[in-house]
């Protein structure tokens, strides 16, 4: 960084993922055009989940952000432009219709990964999104017509259960101590992480996640699993589509 300010920043997203509209602080400037605040409801990316984009504004400074991620000094926003001074007082704007796409196919992975979880107890091997769209790599030896249909009528059914989606964060050895936790072939939590965000579908899913979601699967919408792929003799790859929806206001 170039100029430094106060250590991390206070990620609003776990709290409120409908949070579009925030107050900060620029607490450290980069040399490459990015600022850090003190706190931020921009998703920084992780875990396939893209980063939010947006824009930053002072009285008299309006910029695009155009990129987020984690740094060891918090999280970073890269603007277009020159970014404001140090101590700034910035009001951040989420691009809404962006995020809210983003929220509901991340809810649709996690329900076919509870899907597959329940029905076949396999682990997921990487995932990649995009605003609704997006795939998942799962260890299963066979996939084909018909296991898509089955997968497909339980989308439906989660979907139209409208379940409560919830998430906290819990002490790391209170979170380590739910059985299956973490439903992915690789553990990407870092070792020095003191404490862990859950994700819970009620009565489908818990697991491990740092990314936003809706507060209901009803919101995920009419989700389709459109195709998959053999990624090797036990790695399939699932593919979902989503249809536009307006986010609510």
């Amino acid at each position: 960084m170039g100029e430094a300010g106060n250590g991390m920043t206070e990620p609003l997203y776990h709290r409120d993922a409908y949070l579009t509209r925030f107050d900060a602080e620029v607490v450290a400037r980069s040399d490459d055009g990015a600022v850090v605040l003190d706190r931020t409801a921009f998703y920084p990316g992780g875990g396939g989940q893209p980063h939010d984009t947006g824009t930053l504004s002072t009285g008299e400074w309006h910029g695009q952000v155009v990129r987020v991620g984690q740094s060891p000094d918090g999280i970073r926003h890269w603007l277009e432009g020159t970014p404001p001074p140090l101590g700034s007082a910035v009001h951040g704007t989420i691009d809404w219709d962006r995020r809210f796409a983003l929220m509901r196919t991340h809810t649709a992975l996690h329900i076919l990964c509870g899907l597959i979880w329940r029905d076949h107890r396999r682990l997921s091997t990487g995932c990649d999104m995009k605003p609704l769209a997006a795939h998942i790599d799962f260890e299963l030896d066979e996939v084909g017509p018909e296991t898509l249909t089955r997968l497909q009528s339980g989308m439906d059914e989660e979907v139209a259960a409208a379940r409560p989606i919830r998430a906290a964060i819990l002490p790391r050895a209170e979170a380590e101590a739910i059985p299956d936790l973490l439903r992915t072939k690789v553990n990407l939590l870092p070792a020095n992480l003191t404490h862990i965000r859950t994700v819970e579908i009620v009565g489908l899913d818990l697991q491990a996640d740092g990314g936003t979601h809706v507060a209901n699967t009803a919101e995920v919408g009419a989700v389709r699993i459109t195709r998959y792929k053999s990624k090797g003799r036990q790695n399939k790859r699932l593919y979902l589509e989503l249809p536009p929806e307006e986010a609510p206001q």
